[in-house]
């Protein structure tokens, strides 16, 4: 009896612990952008137990924008919190255009984009940002993965054409031959295509589009933008929304940044790029498209020039990079230094090396040793 007691107490405490755990990482990432419980205590100058350098961050900071950034960021605000008492950081997972717009307000200290900020929107940044304007610091980065669920069918190959006519609706069919070829020997059922995308703007979805722009030229004729362009197909929100649909529906494609794949065990397409082997999306693999960017952002601006054309061995080609989006002068004086601090833990070592363990990829060292004094130089 006492035995059986002890564990019924044991079982109550580890529930009570993951309860509390729960709330902590739906306080980070939570849609309601309201404070959470603070940790409490007084700012240390360094954490003893993460090294994270605290500085003279206080307070609250709110954040919000890219749900594709989401995973990176609860685990981020988690570690932070911990090592920064009396610290709360709070990003509302929304949507690129809704963090932009946000940051234009003056509502949050940075917003967080999967595609860099256009010039009008740098020139309403100068309303907000006084002295400076609104720059583009890459944090970020991996693979937007295409995942389906189709009942047999655990493995599926396919191209950018393919992909291009599936998302424009113009393929119905999963044994429609144009896939078919691409997947010899496959059993694919005589199944319609139910295509999800966002049903808000997204960086995401601007991010596929230019994918498809730059490697379907004849098969998808929109411009890359932010709100998904081709009629038809089934719109939901957020990365979670339209994961959860490709989940649940047996015949479903859709996209979505590769750790909610990952989380939720989603089948996901292999791409030929016209390499020697499709490419399966993957941090490692998303890394090697990434090296090759150019910084095309000047001054202290580090926008980046992803090539979505690339053939590079074992290079998976639907990348995106998402943004902290900030001002690099004129920042608020009672978020400059936690915004600071929180960035500089986000950019450096530790909080880099967490995006591969979450299915994301590290920013390439060079453009990050450029973050970084990018970071410490906001004023």
């Amino acid at each position: 009896m006492k035995l059986q007691r002890k564990n019924r107490l044991r079982a109550t405490a580890l529930g009570a612990l993951a309860v509390s755990s729960a709330l902590v990482l739906t306080a980070c990432g939570s849609d309601n952008n309201s404070g959470g419980s603070s940790t409490g205590g007084s700012s240390e100058k360094t954490s003893a137990a993460s090294n994270i350098k605290c500085d003279d961050a206080k307070g609250q900071l709110l954040a919000s924008g890219s749900s594709a950034q989401k995973n990176a960021m609860d685990l981020w605000v988690k570690d932070y919190m911990a090592g920064c008492t009396g610290v709360e950081v709070n990003y509302k997972s929304s949507s690129s255009g809704e963090g932009i717009i946000a940051f234009n307000q003056g509502t949050v200290g940075f917003a967080g984009s999967d595609s860099a900020l256009k010039p009008e929107e740098v020139a309403d940044s100068k309303k907000i940002c006084k002295t400076g304007q609104g720059i583009n610091l890459p944090m970020v980065g991996g693979p937007i993965a295409i995942g389906f669920h189709l009942e047999g069918v655990d493995s599926l190959t396919l191209d950018a054409p393919t992909l291009a006519k599936i998302f424009d609706g113009k393929i119905k069919k999963w044994n429609d031959e144009a896939i078919a070829k691409l997947n010899t020997g496959a059993k694919l059922p005589d199944k319609a295509i139910q295509a999800f995308h966002r049903s808000e703007d997204s960086g995401t979805t601007q991010n596929l589009g230019k994918y498809l722009a730059a490697t379907a030229p004849n098969d998808w004729k929109y411009e890359p933008e932010k709100k998904w362009p081709a009629p038809g197909g089934q719109a939901a929100s957020g990365s979670a929304g339209v994961a959860a649909q490709v989940k649940q529906v047996d015949g479903a494609i859709g996209y979505f940044e590769l750790s909610y794949a990952s989380s939720q065990s989603i089948s996901t397409v292999d791409i030929n790029t016209g390499g020697s082997a499709p490419v399966k999306a993957s941090s490692e693999n998303a890394s090697k498209a990434i090296a090759a960017a150019k910084v095309k952002g000047t001054g202290k601006d580090l926008a980046l020039d992803l090539d979505y054309t690339t053939k590079a061995e074992g290079a998976y080609p639907i990348v995106l990079v998402t943004y902290e989006v900030v001002c690099d002068t004129g920042n608020k004086a009672e978020t400059l230094p936690t915004v600071k601090s929180f960035l500089n833990y986000t950019a450096g070592d530790e909080g880099q090396k967490l995006l591969s363990e979450a299915g994301y990829a590290p920013i390439p060292t060079e453009i990050n040793a450029k973050v970084r004094e990018t970071i410490a130089s906001l004023s």
